[in-house]
This record gives structure tokens, C-alpha cells and sequence, in this order.
């Protein structure tokens, strides 16, 4: 079992930026591919991004490439979410998973372990 619990979120002005934190217990997270996804009201849970065992491969969605970064430190049991050059649109409660299967996907139900999340709001 893998226990993950996300912080950072919070209020911030459109072009402002956050970084989410995403600490596991339980198991150490190296055995597991990490993502983020977000779920705003009204609207399905989408993929943000993911990264793969040992931090090989990434991978975004269109959305949020190259104003997010998603990285990992295993000794820390953490995974984060760096991002900048923030919009209204991203506005959503943020949410980290583990997926044992060590490599990056976009579908939710690939993962097995997920987070209570996090509310991110960006105001105009």
C-alpha cells in the first residue's frame, strides 16, 4: 500500500506560479511511475503529467508544456509539480497517483494509489 498526500496548493494571480508536493508513505515511491492530474468543477479528472520509474521519461499534457515540470526525488519519497506562467484555466483541485506498472500514462486508470488533492486557484 501507498499512501500519498499532496500540499502547496493554493491562491495565486494569473502568470504567478506553485509548486505541489506530492510526499508518499508506505512503500518507497521508486518502485512506482508518478502523475498529476486535475479535476475542475464540473469537468473530468484530466492528466497533467507524468514521470516514468527513475525519472527517465516525462510527459505532459499539450495544456500545460513548458510552463510545468514534474520531477522526483526518491531519496525524499517525493514527487513535484513545478508550475509557472499560471492561468485561469488551470484552476482544479490537483491530485498525485502511483502507477506500479513504471511507466508514464495519461489514463487514470492505470494508477493505482491516488492522493486526497490539492486546490490550486488562479485568479485574473
Amino acid at each position: 500500500q501507498v499512501q500519498l498526500v499532496e500540499s502547496g496548493g493554493g491562491l495565486v494571480l494569473a502568470g504567478g506560479s506553485l509548486r505541489l508536493s506530492c510526499a508518499a508513505s508506505g512503500r518507497n515511491l521508486r518502485y512506482y511511475a508518478m502523475g498529476w492530474f486535475r479535476q475542475a468543477p464540473g469537468k473530468e479528472r484530466e492528466f497533467v503529467a507524468g514521470i516514468s520509474v527513475n525519472g527517465g521519461n516525462t510527459d505532459y499534457a499539450d495544456s500545460v508544456k513548458g510552463r510545468f515540470t514534474i520531477s522526483r526525488d526518491d531519496a525524499k519519497n517525493t514527487v513535484y509539480l513545478e508550475m509557472n506562467s499560471l492561468k485561469p484555466e488551470d484552476t482544479a483541485v490537483y491530485y498525485c497517483a502511483a502507477d506500479p506498472y513504471g511507466t508514464t500514462s495519461s489514463s487514470p486508470g492505470q494508477y493505482d494509489y491516488w492522493g486526497q488533492g490539492t486546490q490550486v486557484t488562479v485568479s485574473s
